[in-house]
């Protein structure tokens, strides 16, 4: 889609999500490798490091997921949309997109049940001892983003089948 017909928040989103996805994946790599250099060089280990690196993919994973949702790549998607005739095809991932436009909001109400819970308990994380909730809200980010994005796709494809 051009950039020209795109809604604000829809490039603000574009910018939000892979500005995101960059920032996380260089601080994972920064820090995995402190945590390689203190281990084998400095010997001795940092006990957050691991940690982090784990919340921080998360966050990456699924913010990953909803420019995957925006781009038509779930491989779900691709391996259901691929064994219908061509003709069906945009037919077939419009569909698509509206059964994972349906599975993500599934997805954002358990992911806040589950986060809610987390809140209530108090829990903290073993090593950084931060809310154990906040290394859980990845999953009900993506899955708000993935469900915009998916939405998105489905509008685009509906519109392409019409013209």
């Amino acid at each position: 889609m051009e950039a020209k017909k795109q809604s604000l928040f829809f490039r603000f989103l574009d910018k939000f999500e892979d500005t995101s996805v960059t920032i996380l994946y260089a601080v994972m790599v920064v820090v995995i490798f402190l945590q390689v250099f203190f281990r084998f060089v400095i010997k001795s280990s940092l006990p957050w490091s691991e940690e982090l690196a784990r919340y921080v993919m998360a966050y990456a994973i699924f913010i990953g997921a909803a420019i995957a949702a925006k781009e038509g790549a779930h491989i779900g998607i691709l391996a259901v949309v691929d064994k219908f005739p061509k003709s069906a095809e945009k037919y077939t991932r419009t569909f698509a997109m509206i059964v994972s436009f349906l599975f993500s909001i599934i997805l954002i109400y358990l992911a806040f049940l589950i986060v809610q819970f987390l809140i209530n308990t108090g829990q903290k994380s073993p090593a950084m001892r931060i809310p154990i909730w906040v290394a859980y809200l990845s999953v009900p980010l993506g899955a708000v983003l993935m469900s915009i994005r998916f939405c998105q796709a489905a509008v685009i494809q509906f519109k392409e089948r019409r013209e």
